[in-house]
């Protein structure tokens, strides 16, 4: 619920013709696929994943199965081997996937970085999913009109600190960025 709702208002902020890929559409193979197809300057995944230093236990979850870490980056390095920016932003906007281990730092977002994604903003707890649905809402719409990343961040987290009901920092200060603040 709260993922569709995410996703359909970051749609409308964007002006993008590209339909996002929900639920049962959202296989690894569909994915690959698409990143092949298309030219995608930002790839937004709102889904589950984990990290280990142990490379069998760490994924991102797909509809149809679990794509380890290996096959992630893969995925990725294939979009990035013609254009080392063309992801320019990859958002992880699900639970703990900045979230490393002292054998492994930064987690996922940092098997992004290896596989040469520019900047990737990601998570380093537990989140909340609706909270985290408007979190993204409200980074897309700075991202708009702040001139970095890093800015437009800062600028979605101080929004949320004026909220009454989303003000405690479980809500704002998980999210990080990895990689190019600009």
């Amino acid at each position: 619920l709260h993922v569709t709702r995410e996703l359909n208002e970051i749609q409308q902020l964007i002006d993008s013709s590209t339909n996002p890929l929900l639920n049962k559409q959202f296989t690894s193979q569909k994915l690959e696929q698409e990143l092949e197809s298309g030219n995608f300057s930002i790839l937004h995944l709102a889904t589950h994943g984990q990290f280990s230093s142990n490379p069998e236990e760490t994924f991102i979850l797909a509809w149809d199965q679990l794509v380890n870490v290996q096959e992630f980056e893969r995925i990725l390095q294939g979009k990035t081997a013609e254009n080392i920016s063309s992801i320019d932003l990859l958002i992880l906007s699900a639970c703990q996937t900045a979230q490393g281990n002292r054998r492994a730092a930064l987690g996922l977002a940092g098997v992004a970085a290896q596989a040469r994604v520019r900047t990737t903003l990601a998570t380093l707890w537990q989140v909340d999913d609706q909270a985290a649905a408007e979190f993204m809402v409200e980074f897309y719409k700075r991202l708009k009109t702040e001139p970095t990343i890093a800015e437009a961040l800062r600028q979605a987290q101080l929004s949320f600190l004026e909220d009454l009901d989303n003000r405690r920092p479980y809500f704002w200060a998980p999210f990080v960025i990895v990689g190019n603040w600009l």
